[in-house]
């Protein structure tokens, strides 16, 4: 009997995809209409500024549209089964809608200042298919000559004029632009709200404009009128302040903590569960300030970010009944969340497409997780998180039971996290920009690698995030002790020592601690979900033992028998680290499409006390995140290749533990675009993209010959990987599911290297590219890798 291979399976079903999309690709668009009925394939909009050609078609009414391919297909297959809401309805011509169309457009472009355009109709049909096209007589562009205000009010008057040069859109010798005109009401009401002024409305704001005496210009008066019967605009302050705090359920019956707690605030707490404090440190209007809407959005947002609270609405206001004092009470109602809450995650873990033949001899595994947060633990919207972890990959073996494990993975923790910066010194509440947090964490994990080693680590740290802007964040961790020792198997010990392969003993056999301070800086972190052109950055820096080096040298401690200085009785690490990821968003048009380049470098450089990087400390390259051709930690270093080890027994046993180093070069480039808005309620979207890099070596090694970094050999030693996926966007989150192809592959030689290229007739079956590297390397080779996760890679 021939072997079975899963990527066999895969290839068949790659032909029945390719199958069923030329037998829909070719039914008729216009099979489901009836006699008279046409359906819209294309709109063009012809002599308009091109400026707004793109934005015209905007204002053709919805149900004009032409639908997209994929989109109509999918709804003449489901619309027979009664799922009319998978896909999109042909859009059938109505002469109705086309005309409203028509004049929506000729209104734009006399809101943008082409006061005398006018649009007429075109439509050609041909086998039950309409092709429309708008043409557009703009005529003469208006130009703004001259503008004047007529206030009534001489404060607002100053207000006005103060002000306008910064939001105003509305200028001498710009266009005139109708949307400019609500735009700088709109911009003027802000202004009028951050000044006290509670009571104003946008209507109190008119613009009368004349162009009847030019026909290329067009003189604006700004008109703001005083509320009726009145001399002027009153200016509101704040006066007192009642919170109010329902239970979970939103029940404000019964008794309740109520509490005076200055001149300004009055707390009614029903649940119970909180101190005035976690709620009035984040209200900023305060008694006596001006009113000012931002303040009130500020309020509403920062007690919104605590993460307890499931309902917090904008604070009420109502006027205190005084006519000589314009003062405003405040009323605020929130309804907390539950105090305790648990979350379980699990997925399977899989080696690329075998996958579809689930019991293949290729690894598999699992993961299952668990977060129980208590909300509020100390009445002060503080947040205690207990996680627990536990993960195990087999190997080959078919059989689900102990012998067949590779590796286990537990990992238990718990963090406190505080909203507000807790320190020893007097800091103002970081809060303009968000909420500030203090977190004191501590985690235990123990990993297990199958007939190698026991690693246990104890890692305790304190961290500071805070917002220097609504763009900028910053994470400061002061100090993090990390305690850390690995059990190796006797045999295993004996056997790498026999082979010179001692740095592996050292790496993940010793006990080691350190101290270290950690810094990470992020910019434009808030952009990350959005279509618009930014660059993000985040930079972060790791510096451990240093302090421990200089306490040790000021004690005189003992050294170890390699001259490391030791403390406690232990051997401590001294290393610097530093990561940057570098990340350029463009924007495309239509249908979302968006390009992004992303490089993400990085170097650890152990010095002082140590001479290599404690384990945790090194980069590893791989996975779906990175370079998605390869699983985690199967990259690298450099062109190190496994067939290199003469002892199958130990390959086996270092594997996804060997492939390390102190640098690294990510890089990825990735274009995004939108296929189907309805598909089985999701958006669908697609990716194609290419991966490069690698993580190298500070020096050459037995160990990982090959693998130094040298940039004379930096090409010839980087990965590269291409491929595609689809994002299945929920709203809540986006499911991603990822097809790479290793193309380029570092561990070969010259044109080898370009193994999708070279042995593409090896891609879906075991030829002889295939035999050999099973031969050599004591496993398969897969140019496939499948990745499937939760949010877009990067």
């Amino acid at each position: 009997m021939k072997p079975f291979y899963p990527e066999t399976k895969l290839y068949g079903l790659a032909i029945l995809s390719i199958l069923l999309v030329f037998m829909v690709g070719g039914c008729s668009l216009t099979r489901g209409l009836k006699d008279k009925q046409y359906l819209i394939r294309k709109i063009k909009v012809d002599s308009v500024d091109k400026e707004f050609s793109d934005m015209s078609l905007l204002y053709v009414d919805r149900l004009q549209q032409p639908n997209s391919w994929f989109n109509l297909q999918l709804y003449y297959t489901f619309n027979k089964k009664g799922n009319k809401d998978i896909g999109e309805p042909p859009s059938i011509l109505d002469s109705t809608l086309i005309e409203f169309s028509r004049l929506q457009i000729e209104k734009f472009l006399r809101n943008k200042g082409y006061l005398k355009a006018a649009v007429s109709t075109k439509i050609d049909t041909q086998k039950k298919k309409a092709f429309i096209t708008f043409t557009a007589k703009q005529g003469p562009l208006f130009r703004i000559r001259n503008i004047q205000d007529s206030i009534a009010d001489p404060n607002v008057q100053v207000l006005y004029r103060i002000n306008r040069r910064r939001f105003s859109h509305v200028q001498p010798g710009g266009r005139f632009d109708t949307d400019s005109l609500a735009y700088d009401r709109d911009a003027f009401y802000q202004v009028m709200k951050q000044n006290g002024y509670f009571d104003f409305y946008r209507q109190y704001m008119n613009f009368n404009y004349d162009s009847t005496f030019n026909s290329g210009v067009v003189d604006i008066k700004v008109m703001i009128d005083n509320p009726i019967g009145k001399k002027a605009h009153p200016v509101y302050k704040i006066n007192n302040t009642l919170i109010t705090i329902s239970t979970s359920g939103g029940r404000t019956t019964g008794n309740a903590d109520t509490l005076r707690v200055d001149s300004q605030f009055t707390f009614v707490d029903y649940s119970k569960r909180f101190k005035p404090d976690a709620v009035t440190r984040y209200v900023f209007q305060h008694k006596g300030d001006i009113y000012n809407i931002d303040q009130q959005t500020l309020t509403t947002s920062r007690l919104s970010e605590l993460n307890v609270f499931r309902n917090v609405p904008n604070p009420v206001y109502t006027k205190v009944p005084d006519s000589t004092n314009k003062a405003l009470n405040s009323r605020i109602d929130i309804i907390p969340l539950k105090r305790m809450s648990d979350r379980v995650e699990a997925e399977y873990l899989h080696s690329g497409p075998a996958f579809f033949d689930f019991w293949s001899g290729s690894g598999y595994g699992f993961n299952i997780g668990n977060t129980f947060s208590n909300r509020n633990v100390f009445k002060r919207a503080e947040i205690l998180q207990l996680k627990f972890n536990y993960s195990v990959l087999f190997g080959g073996n078919q059989n689900i039971n102990s012998s067949a494990i590779q590796n286990q993975d537990f990992k238990v923790g718990a963090n406190l996290i505080y909203p507000r910066i807790i320190s020893p010194f007097n800091l103002p509440t970081l809060g303009k920009y968000g909420v500030p947090h203090t977190t004191f964490a501590s985690s235990f994990q123990l990993f297990y690698q199958n007939g190698l080693v026991k690693r246990r680590s104890f890692i305790n740290s304190l961290t500071y995030d805070w917002m220097e802007t609504s763009r900028k964040q910053h994470s400061l961790t002061p100090i993090s002790i990390e305690f850390s020792n690995g059990t190796i198997d006797p045999i295993a010990r004996d056997t790498l020592l026999s082979q010179n392969r001692y740095s592996y003993v050292y790496l993940i056999g010793r006990t080691v601690f350190t101290a270290s301070t950690q810094y990470t800086y992020q910019l434009n972190f808030n952009k990350l979900n959005t279509l618009s052109d930014f660059v993000y950055f985040r930079g972060s820096i790791d510096l451990g033992g240093n302090t421990l080096s200089l306490i040790s040298k000021a004690l005189n401690t003992s050294r170890d028998t390699l001259g490391q200085r030791k403390l406690f009785g232990y051997t401590f690490a001294q290393y610097a680290k530093a990561d940057i990821d570098l990340r350029f968003y463009r924007n495309l048009g239509g249908n979302e499409r968006q390009f992004i380049f992303r490089i993400n470098p990085g170097i650890g450089l152990p010095f002082g006390n140590s001479e290599q990087l404690i384990f945790e400390k090194n980069f590893y390259a791989g996975g779906a995140n990175d370079i998605r051709a390869w699983l985690p930690r199967t990259l690298g270093p450099g062109k190190f290749n496994r067939a290199s080890y003469t002892d199958n027994n130990i390959r086996d046993r270092l594997k996804y533990l060997d492939q390390f180093g102190e640098i690294k070069i990510i890089g990825n480039l990735e274009y995004r675009y939108k296929i189907a808005n309805d598909f089985f309620g999701s958006k669908l979207k697609g990716a194609t993209f290419i991966d490069f890099g690698n993580v190298w070596r500070l020096h050459e090694t037995v160990e990982n010959p090959g693998g130094q970094f040298k940039f004379n050999n930096l090409f010839n030693s980087t990965a590269v990987g291409v491929g595609a996926g689809l994002r299945f966007d929920l709203t809540f989150f986006v499911f991603r599911l990822d097809a790479a192809f290793k193309f380029k592959d570092p561990q070969f030689d010259g044109a080898d290297q370009y193994v999708l290229i070279k042995h593409f007739s090896n891609l879906f079956r075991q030829g002889d590219f295939k035999k050999t590297y099973k031969v050599t390397n004591n496993e398969d080779y897969r140019f496939m890798q499948l990745n499937f996760g939760i949010g877009l890679p990067f």
